[in-house]
């Protein structure tokens, strides 16, 4: 079962920390990714549904970032980091 971040020990908390940095670095790689076939597709093509697919992609990447934020004002609170 999943807790919350408030019940985590700040070992724990270390240990998101650095697998959320790993991710969003994955995150931001992907997204560059998805708006290179963008940008590639209006400009061999034109805009149609299959560009957007790959804009909607990126935008649910580059939104996930909620948790992040949460967890980064835990580690604040608690002085670690």
């Amino acid at each position: 079962m999943q807790k919350k971040l408030s019940e985590f020990t700040d070992q724990e908390l270390l240990d998101e920390a650095k697998k959320m940095k790993s991710n969003s670095i994955i995150n931001a790689v992907l997204i560059g990714f998805m708006i290179g076939i963008v940008v590639y597709s209006i400009v061999k093509h034109s805009l149609s549904f299959l560009t957007l697919i790959p804009l909607f992609l990126a935008y649910k990447f580059f939104n996930s970032s909620k948790k992040n934020e949460e967890l980064e004002a835990l580690l604040k609170e608690r002085n670690l980091k």
